[in-house]
């Protein structure tokens, strides 16, 4: 007597005791794209990445404690993929190649527009507020950061601006997503500069 077995993509994936089985975080991962692609973060649920995945409700909450904190996952991928760090040695050149590859990023991209709802989110629960803050924005500012640390080696800013020329980036660049304002990619050089401390009107 032989034993029929379901298709691949209905079979239930299952984790490997305490470590993650690299099948079933993909096929969470894959699901939670494709979800987030159709219907946005406002449609977005554990639930349905677990059904459309073959994946445990209770193995992805283990993995992901929250939604942000799955949709995290997938938007750091993707943002490693399309946005590259620059290197130049030139701090503006690379703040402004970075920030308008981020920039196309997210308004070619579900992600951009996932992004907008879990800062809405954040706006209105515990859980969205402390994923943003704790666990996405250290992770997506350290491209930034390290930029402002090697100009600081270089000897082109002090120490102590750093933490505060990065929460100015961040701020200038969530302004322009959450107001739909991705398009203006000419204010991008000048305000790098601002960031900087470089003038943009020459000195008399």
């Amino acid at each position: 007597m032989t034993t029929k077995l379901k298709p691949a993509h209905l079979r239930k994936r299952t984790s490997i005791g305490s470590r993650r089985n690299p099948e079933a975080e993909a096929a969470v991962l894959a699901a939670a794209r494709e979800l987030i692609s159709e219907k946005g973060y406002a449609g977005f649920s554990v639930d349905e990445v677990a059904r459309r995945a073959g994946a445990g409700k209770t193995t992805i909450y283990r993995w992901y404690p929250t939604k942000a904190d799955l949709f995290i996952a997938i938007y750091t991928t993707e943002r490693s993929t399309f946005v590259p760090v620059p290197d130049t040695g030139n701090l503006v050149e690379e703040l402004v190649q970075y920030t308008t590859s981020l920039w196309r990023f997210w308004a070619s991209h579900p992600a951009g527009a996932a992004l907008r709802g879990l800062i809405a989110e954040a706006q209105g629960t515990a859980d969205a507020l402390s994923a943003l803050r704790d666990r996405f924005l250290p992770d997506r500012t350290a491209d930034v950061r390290r930029m402002l640390t090697h100009a600081v080696a270089r000897g082109e800013l002090r120490p102590e601006e750093v933490d505060d020329k990065v929460a100015l980036w961040v701020g200038f660049s969530w302004f322009k997503l959450l107001i739909g304002e991705l398009h203006q990619e000419d204010t991008i050089h000048s305000v790098m500069m601002q960031i900087a401390g470089i003038s943009s009107h020459p000195q008399p």
